[in-house]
């Protein structure tokens, strides 16, 4: 392999070892040790001495300990006789002490000095035993070994998220990626179904074609177009607000709010339930911070009370809750805030589109359209479902964010075909209400129909509809039986929601039939009796 040149024998002991480091943290017990004994006689065939040979048992990792170094009858000078198995046995065998004997692994037993030692040096070449690179040293070892008790952890406990791929359009059906055909989707934010709306996709697609595919540039620098304007100035016709504008998502809006627009001198009040955008986005902010609890208003109160020490007070909450259904009360909200002389923000996400007579959403739907100062958003759920956010509301506000909120500032332009669906969207839903409105009758059979078969539903009149189960284990198994029967639906779990309050999510979508739906509770009736969720 040319040791000469290249990889001096300092280099391959290292290189060595730290390969050793990665299996170690790769495999099971058994198979690192087998593994590790015929990498070490290989690696060992490759060095010139015997000193070379000891330092390299002197870095093998701790759990490989203690190794001894057999003497073995030296290499003839000008390149002699191989022994039998024609390889050269410098360190051949290692001796191990120890409670554990290696043994040869199974189906392995037949496996040559020679692979050994090709594996060896192809592992030394190229940073690994033929798969991925991965970082080496005892750092990254340490933290692989952490990482995988952290998962492991996570799987014991029941909550593990796994992702299942789907091999269609998003819609109210679906097929899964290796045949699932004909799956009812009940876990969208698709609460319109204009995903895949031929006139969404077709506007996308004339939007890719007259502005191309990406701006390669935030938009302060050469990432503005016409659409992007167009875009704005309609969503703040829509919420019937001063201006607007645009971000990647509406994680990067609540991330960009917070801290442009509050100081130290200020204060946030923060409903405990709030959603973790908002949650982190407070974090990013140096105003005074406090967190009343969940839709208490005398609590809200109290914390009012104890923040008018500050210069300004800005009461942040979530219009309708993603994990429970709930909405929050902003009529008192706004009748607190203006009593205490606070502005009120709210996220709706959850809403938009959809509540309220026209789907502007909480702020409609509750009569305080006036009373609300800031509302955050998302295109990429009821509208459209592509991507992005927004905030609306004052101009000078607007004019602010521009110049100081940093996912706005450092991060590229919404690409053109995520434009074209979303104001598409908007344009559907303010040339009628028809869609919105559906929603509530379908809404309304789910609920009353589970109610009365016997579980909990968490929330009131929203198309987010939690099964409330309480168990994590009991909410993953249900979820996979129900795909099973063709419907798909996920378990939420802690950290997603909080400890013994594991539910199965269900969306109602305006494109659900009767029939959908009625198989959804014909499928939960079954499981729930099987698991022992209902009596």
């Amino acid at each position: 392999m040319g040791r000469k040149d290249k990889h001096s024998q300092k280099h391959l002991c290292s290189q060595g070892t730290n390969i050793l480091r990665q299996w170690t943290a790769l495999q099971t017990p058994g198979i690192t040790y087998r593994l590790a004994l015929g990498f070490l006689n290989s690696l060992g065939q490759i060095l010139s001495s015997k000193e070379d040979a000891e330092r390299l048992v002197e870095k093998v990792p701790e759990r490989f300990q203690p190794l001894e170094l057999r003497r073995r009858p030296p290499r003839p000078e000008g390149g002699g006789a191989r022994a039998a198995n024609g390889h050269w046995p410098v360190i051949n065998p290692w001796l191990i002490s120890g409670d554990w004997a290696p043994g040869p692994a199974p189906g392995r037993a037949g496996r040559s000095a020679g692979m050994w030692r090709a594996a060896a040096v192809r592992a030394l070449r190229g940073g690994g035993a033929g798969g991925p690179r991965a970082a080496s040293g005892a750092a990254a070892a340490q933290l692989r070994r952490r990482l995988e008790s952290e998962l492991e952890d996570i799987r014991g406990a029941g909550t593990w998220k796994s992702e299942r791929v789907i091999a269609s359009r998003q819609g109210p059906h679906l097929r899964l990626a290796g045949g699932g055909a004909g799956i009812i989707n009940f876990c969208a934010n698709n609460y319109l179904g204009l995903s895949s709306h031929p006139e969404v996709i077709r506007a996308a697609v004339e939007a890719l074609e007259k502005f191309g595919a990406g701006l390669s540039s935030v938009r302060f620098i050469c990432g503005t177009q016409s659409i992007h304007k167009d875009l704005e100035e309609k969503i703040a016709r829509f919420h019937q607000r001063e201006d607007a504008i645009l971000y990647a998502s509406c994680f990067d809006a609540n991330a960009g709010i917070f801290e442009a627009l509050l100081t130290p001198e200020d204060a946030v009040l923060s409903d405990e339930l709030n959603h973790a955008s908002i949650i982190d986005g407070i974090r990013l902010c140096k105003a005074n911070k406090y967190r009343y609890k969940h839709m208490d208003m005398q609590d809200l109160e109290a914390k009012l009370k104890e923040a008018q020490k500050h210069r300004l007070r800005l009461v942040a909450t979530d219009g309708a809750f993603s994990m429970d259904g709930d909405i929050a009360p902003l009529r008192e909200i706004c009748q607190l805030a203006q009593k205490y002389d606070a502005l009120v923000f709210i996220d709706e996400c959850h809403a938009t589109g959809f509540l309220g007579p026209n789907g502007r959403g909480t702020d409609e739907l509750l009569g305080v359209m006036d009373k609300v100062t800031i509302i955050n958003s998302t295109l990429g759920k009821a509208l459209g479902g592509a991507a992005g956010g927004y905030t609306t509301g004052p101009k000078p506000l607007i004019d602010l964010l521009r110049q100081r909120s940093r996912p706005y500032l450092f991060s590229n332009s919404l690409p053109p075909a995520v434009v074209g669906c979303a104001s598409k969207a908007l344009d559907l839903l303010m040339e009628s209400n028809a869609i919105a409105q559906s929603m509530a009758a379908k809404t309304q059979r789910f609920r009353s129909k589970m109610t009365a078969a016997g579980f909990t539903i968490s929330g009131k009149d929203h198309p987010i509809c939690p099964v409330m189960l309480g168990d994590a284990r009991l909410a993953s198994v249900m979820a996979e039986d129900m795909l099973n029967r063709g419907i798909y639906v996920i378990g939420f779990s802690y950290p997603v929601v909080p400890k013994g309050k594991a539910r199965i999510r269900v969306q109602i979508s305006a494109v659900h039939s009767d029939e959908d739906i009625d198989r959804c509770v014909e499928a939960f009736t079954e499981v729930g009796r099987k698991h022992g969720a209902l009596s």
